[in-house]
């Protein structure tokens, strides 16, 4: 393998490295606040589970940053929302031609995306005086 290709090569490994975030390297990252919280809380966070009444720190342990947070406003009051999308790995496979006079050609290739554009939505939670009060969770 050439030289600018194995660096390209070492270079995305830890690029696709980097971006992973699992409730283990939240907690590790967080040790102090996280072992403040009371064991049930950090059962839940370990295994990636959020509950009403965590705080947005909490949540974030569990599940990372949002992808999208917005405001409702309302009679009721203000409510924070995040939503959370499906962020598991998406493989395609493709398949293509081209024929242009005395000239064709077919190409393929498969596709592997770690999260990036997914517009379902599979979890929204809204935060009330600074503590989940709804969970929604996507069916299917």
């Amino acid at each position: 393998m050439s030289r600018p290709l194995h660096f390209a090569s070492a270079l995305l490994s830890l690029l696709f490295l980097a971006a992973c975030s699992t409730p283990e390297s939240r907690i590790a990252a967080n040790r102090p606040a996280f072992d403040r919280l009371p064991a049930e809380a950090q059962r839940k966070i370990q295994a990636g589970q959020i509950d009403v009444g965590f705080t947005p720190d909490m949540v974030r342990l569990a599940l990372g940053e949002p992808a999208n947070k917005f405001v409702r406003k309302s009679t009721a009051g203000d409510t924070e929302v995040w939503i959370y999308h499906d962020n598991s790995p998406q493989f395609s496979i493709g398949l293509g031609g081209v024929s242009g006079g005395r000239h064709s050609a077919v190409g393929g290739g498969v596709g592997l995306s770690t999260g990036g554009y997914d517009p379902e939505e599979r979890i929204r939670i809204e935060f009330r005086d600074g503590k989940v009060s709804t969970i929604d969770y996507r069916q299917g």
